[in-house]
């Protein structure tokens, strides 16, 4: 049985020309029913799926993971409310943890979005992750180059630094991720995919295939 109603990926495709409080006060009984509503219903489903392949408790809710579809248009140019998408963050922390490389994922009439990795690191976790890669390179090397690692999501992403601490700059030669100041991955697949009955299933396998970068993330930062 599918997750979602169709009408998950209309409206947004309704709102982007539509993005005003009128014309979403006219459709919240809809934006209730067939997106908040089974979006958070499918994220407190998945919650103890993930947390059993973490092997770790997990003691939060769809509303600690869920991000608001109101967008923070004090600081943008855009004043357009709402997003056109919905997304979510499970981890431990869910999105109060902006560090612990948890599943996010976003989900919109452009695309369907899977991200993991490590990002918005203070000096001290940044420090610790280049240096688990320093100490465990082959092991680094292994898991970024593994074949379904790199046919799902290609290649690790992250912003550089220009200037690295000098006692790794050697490796830095042969492996220039150790200059990221954040490394995360992602794919993105055709929007009908989340209508599909086996959707959860591709959403974990997914979630999968990219674990063993974020363990090995997870393990130098905790």
């Amino acid at each position: 049985m599918a997750h979602f109603d169709p009408d998950f990926l209309e409206f947004f495709k309704e709102l982007a020309p539509n993005n005003h409080k009128d014309w979403f006060d006219e459709n919240r009984k809809r934006y209730h029913k067939n997106i908040k509503d089974p979006f958070y219903a499918f994220v407190d489903e998945l919650i103890p799926e993930i947390a059993k392949i973490d092997k770790t408790k997990y003691d939060i809710t769809a509303k600690d993971c869920v991000f608001r579809i109101n967008r923070d248009i004090r600081f943008s140019k855009d004043k357009s409310p709402y997003k056109l998408k919905m997304s979510a963050i499970i981890s431990p922390g869910g999105k109060k943890d902006k560090t612990y490389p948890g599943l996010y994922f976003e989900m919109g009439p452009e695309d369907f979005r899977v991200y993991g990795g490590v990002y918005m690191l203070d000096k001290e976790q940044l420090y610790d992750c280049r240096e688990a890669i320093v100490n465990n390179l082959s092991k680094f090397n292994k898991i970024v180059n593994e074949p379904k690692f790199k046919d799902t999501y290609g290649e690790l992403h992250g912003d550089q630094n220009k200037i690295i601490p000098k006692e790794f700059k050697e490796a830095g030669e042969k492996q220039p991720l150790i200059y990221n100041k954040n490394w995360y991955y992602f794919t993105k697949m055709d929007p009908e995919v989340i209508l599909k009955d086996d959707f959860k299933d591709i959403l974990i396998e997914n979630y999968k295939i990219g674990k063993p970068v974020k363990d090995f993330f997870e393990k130098a930062l905790y």
